[in-house]
């Protein structure tokens, strides 16, 4: 498919804050990051001005790092400010949480106190089901229901700490701090593939000195410039956006 061929056809599918669509080659979708926002399960919802924008040009900024480091993405390339062409695939329907600082639900479900540095990373499995509010599960829990093979679960979470090892360190140079967050894989041509997306939107980031959160926590907690939060941590990576 070249770039001129590319044309947006049916939708596929509607998540909280971005839209699948077919296009002209069946091995391949169309991901578009929308302005819509929520939290707390979609319990909280507001469309923030420029957020596709900002969140398209994150994600493929921070896919293409992973691909440099050897590590394959469903990312093939931006084709409009708030859409990018990836790999068409069948999605495990598993979030792999990785923490390499306390906050969130494990400070609730543990009774841990926020913002301890982890000597290592915390590596957790969700099932993806909004109306069960994502239950924590187990590899038991994954093999047993047939959301994943035990190949594919050994591959996620090796997976899950590569990218951490390329992401920490990345963000460590520009004074911040990958506090957690989440990943999605899929299956593409029977191989396991790094899939959805990695933007403020679905990890925690603090400044490294100050604390200060700089991801989607500021919608949550209503402090106000989410997106500009996003914005100052991408420049800070080397972001330029448009």
């Amino acid at each position: 498919m070249t770039e001129q061929s590319w044309s947006q056809g049916e939708l596929l599918y509607a998540g909280k804050a971005k839209s699948i669509y077919a296009t002209d080659d069946p091995s391949r979708v169309m991901m578009l990051f929308r302005d819509d926002t929520s939290a707390f399960n979609g319990e909280k919802k507001e469309a923030l001005n420029r957020k596709g924008r900002v969140n398209n040009q994150f994600n493929a900024f921070m896919m293409q790092k992973l691909a440099d480091a050897g590590i394959e993405t469903h990312f093939e390339r931006v084709v409009s400010p708030q859409a990018s062409l990836v790999k068409a695939m069948k999605m495990v329907p598993l979030e792999c949480v990785v923490r390499n600082v306390t906050a969130g639900g494990i400070c609730k479900r543990l009774g841990v106190p926020a913002g301890e540095t982890l000597d290592q990373p915390i590596y957790e499995l969700f099932l993806k089901n909004d109306e069960l509010g994502d239950p924590m599960v187990n590899d038991s829990h994954a093999i047993t229901f047939g959301w994943a093979t035990a190949e594919q679960l050994a591959d996620m979470k090796r997976l899950s700490f590569a990218v951490n090892d390329v992401f920490k360190a990345l963000f460590a140079q520009a004074g911040l701090l990958l506090v957690d967050y989440k990943l999605e894989f899929g299956v593409y041509e029977g191989r396991l593939v790094l899939g959805d997306e990695f933007s403020p939107d679905g990890c925690r980031i603090w400044d490294a000195q100050t604390r200060e959160k700089l991801d989607k926590d500021r919608f949550r907690m209503d402090l106000g410039d989410v997106i500009e939060s996003y914005e100052l941590v991408g420049h800070r990576l080397g972001i330029r956006f448009e």
